[in-house]
């Protein structure tokens, strides 16, 4: 198995009496995606930039390619970073902008013409290097951004929310362009970001986090599938989250009834909860029903109605469906077995709300 390019092991990070990040463990493989997911506040700028040589952690061990480099400065670590607001010089151009890291090195100024030309070429960009980065729209600053950081041949890239100041349009456009670029170069990507489509989209793992925690890691489909408690299954998407009972292997109780699961191994009438995702759940008749429901309102979402509804116990239900209902109706819903997910409950979940007042001044430490 091959050596991780980087890894955190027990980082504990302290701001006065304010913990912001508690015993975090993760491992980045070479050539990878990786996103750090979160709320804005829960610490995921505080790992890019422990990573990136800007943080002292307080206790714990950051590794690159197995070597601790906790005391090697920022200027040293074979990593880029990305800013949120880009960082580039307005009275510099492109090519200026790009090259600024080689020239700090003193490098000769063939090699660095070839190099900026090379970086301005994978951000597609080639004849924009005369360029004033005042002229430059949003999306091609954010390109020029990371030129700058590739053109340093970084073996790792680090990314914080680069793309949240670009329009709907064009930040799914560049999220195309972030990953095919990732691939082409090869390199680890560590991107921030608190939009769940996005990590979802890009990822080839991510990391969840919450309250200076990692809580769970996996493949985007693992995440959304299989998330491991109530904060994930909330923030992952939309779901529709009811307490329930084990009654058997393979079989639950929630909302009155008793229905067939995929989930066995868990102790006989535990308490539980379920999670039904939107798009898993199908309008029906009341006579074909498993779960009755009177329709609130619904949107239009384009490719499919938004529809939020009320069952008998007055538990609220949102459907995601391709054909609409009419408000005020008394339907019926239906789903398949492998639909339901089933959470066990976890004290640590309890741990987490408890602790909510300590991480709540750490958003004027950590904006992401």
């Amino acid at each position: 198995m091959s050596q991780p390019i980087i890894e955190l092991r027990h980082v504990t990070q302290k701001y006065g009496a304010q913990t912001i990040l508690k015993n975090i463990n993760l491992t980045l493989e070479s050539g990878q995606f990786y996103t750090l997911l979160g709320p804005s506040g829960c610490g995921k700028t505080t790992i890019l930039r422990t990573i990136g040589g800007f943080n002292q952690v307080t206790s714990g061990d950051v590794l690159f390619a197995g070597k601790r480099i906790n005391d090697l400065p920022a200027n040293r670590r074979n990593v880029n970073t990305v800013f949120q607001d880009y960082a580039l010089f307005p009275n510099m151009t492109v090519a200026e902008n790009v090259a600024f890291g080689l020239t700090l090195k003193k490098l000769p100024a063939d090699e660095i013409a070839d190099r900026v030309a090379q970086a301005l070429k994978m951000v597609q960009l080639s004849d924009f290097g005369s360029r004033d980065i005042t002229a430059l729209s949003g999306g091609q600053q954010q390109r020029i951004a990371i030129a700058r950081a590739i053109v340093m041949q970084p073996q790792v890239l680090l990314l914080d929310e680069p793309l949240s100041a670009l329009d709907a349009k064009l930040r799914r456009a560049m999220q195309y362009e972030l990953r095919d670029l990732q691939q082409r170069l090869g390199i680890t990507f560590l991107f921030v970001t608190h939009d769940q489509e996005e990590a979802l989209a890009m990822s080839d793992e991510i990391f969840v986090m919450n309250h200076g925690e990692v809580l769970q890691s996996g493949s985007p489909v693992d995440i959304y599938d299989e998330p491991i408690n109530h904060f994930v299954a909330d923030f992952i998407g939309e779901s529709n989250i009811l307490p329930g009972k084990m009654v058997a292997d393979y079989r639950v109780s929630f909302d009155g009834h008793e229905f067939d699961c995929v989930d066995a191994g868990i102790p006989d009438h535990e308490p539980i909860e379920i999670v039904l995702r939107p798009e898993d759940l199908t309008l029906t008749d009341l006579a074909h029903a498993k779960l009755r429901v009177t329709i609130d309102t619904q949107l239009f979402r384009g490719d499919y109605y938004e529809i939020s509804a009320t069952d008998d116990r007055g538990h609220d239900w949102l459907i995601h469906s391709v054909r609409p209902a009419q408000d005020g109706a008394r339907v019926g819903l239906t789903f398949q077995a492998d639909d339901l997910h089933v959470m066990r409950l976890h004290e640590k979940e309890a741990e987490f709300d408890a602790r909510l007042e300590t991480y709540e001044g750490t958003e004027n430490h950590d904006q992401a």
